[in-house]
C-alpha cells in the first residue's frame, strides 16, 4: 500500500488550524519569524499532539511585513543562524509539552530560494544538521534542497503542491503571477493526485491560509484513500 504524508503550514494566525488538523498527518509550525510566537506555537503543538499528527518546524525569513514571502540576500552564515534559532526554539517547547519534532520545512522564499541556489540550500541544511541530523528535511523531489540533504546524509521527504501552479520546468509558479495559487478545489485535488502517480513525492502540501485549503484536503483525503494509499507520515 502506498503510503502518503498530508501536510499544511499552521500556527501562522488562520483560522483553520484545528479543522486542516483533522484531515493532515504533519503539520509544519511557524517558528516566530514569518508569523507566530511562544502562544502560537504552544497552542499549535497542543492541538497536533491532540489529533496524534507529526510535528515539524516551520523557520522562515523574519519578514512579517511580507509573511515571509519576499526574496531576500542575506549572509549564508545569517541563513544558517535563522533556521537553526527558529527550530530550536519549537524543539524546546515540543520538548517542554512532551512531544517531539519530526522535520523541518522552509517557508516562502526562503523555501523557493534555497531549491534555486545550492549555497543557500545548504546554509539551511547546516541550520538544521547543528540541532539535530534526524530531522527530516521536506523538499521538492529535486533541485537545490534536495541536493543538500542527500550530500549532509539526512532524509528528504520529497514534496509536492496541490494548492500552487507549476511551469513547466517544474519549479513552482512565482506568486506575484496570476494563476499561481490554486484555489478550485476539484483542480487541486486533480494535480495532487496527478503528483502521487507521478511517483516521486512523499508528501503533499496545502498551505494552510488558502480560503480553501481544508475542502481541498477532505477531498484530496478521501480521493487517496479511495485509490488505496494510506494517509500518515514517513
Amino acid at each position: 500500500m502506498l503510503m502518503i504524508d498530508l501536510n499544511a503550514d499552521l500556527g501562522e494566525g488562520g483560522s483553520q488550524d484545528e479543522a486542516l488538523l483533522r484531515l493532515v498527518s504533519s503539520a509544519n509550525i511557524a517558528c516566530g519569524g514569518h508569523a507566530g510566537d511562544e502562544a502560537t506555537m504552544r497552542r499549535a503543538i497542543e492541538l497536533a499532539m491532540a489529533a496524534g499528527v507529526v510535528i515539524g518546524a516551520h523557520p522562515g525569513y523574519e519578514d512579517r511585513e511580507h509573511f515571509g514571502r519576499r526574496a531576500m540576500a542575506l549572509p549564508l552564515d545569517a541563513i544558517t543562524l535563522l533556521v537553526r534559532r527558529q527550530v530550536e526554539r519549537l524543539m524546546g517547547l515540543a520538548k517542554q509539552m512532551g512531544a517531539s519534532v519530526h522535520h523541518v520545512k522552509a517557508h516562502g522564499s526562503l523555501y523557493n530560494q534555497a531549491d534555486r541556489d545550492r549555497q543557500l540550500a545548504d546554509a539551511v541544511v547546516r541550520g538544521v544538521t547543528s540541532v539535530s541530523a534526524d530531522l527530516v528535511l521536506y523538499g521538492p523531489p529535486s533541485g537545490a534542497l534536495a541536493a543538500a540533504a542527500h550530500a549532509a546524509g539526512i532524509t528528504l521527504c520529497a514534496e509536492g503542491f496541490a494548492d500552487r501552479r507549476y511551469l513547466e520546468n517544474g519549479l513552482l509558479m512565482p506568486r506575484a503571477e496570476p494563476g499561481a495559487v490554486i484555489t478550485d478545489v476539484e483542480e487541486a485535488v486533480v494535480q495532487a493526485m496527478a503528483l502521487v502517480a507521478r511517483g516521486d513525492v512523499n508528501t503533499l502540501c496545502v498551505h494552510g491560509d488558502g480560503a480553501t485549503a481544508a475542502e481541498i484536503l477532505r477531498v484530496l483525503r478521501g480521493k487517496l484513500e479511495e485509490a488505496g494509499s494510506e494517509v500518515g507520515s514517513r
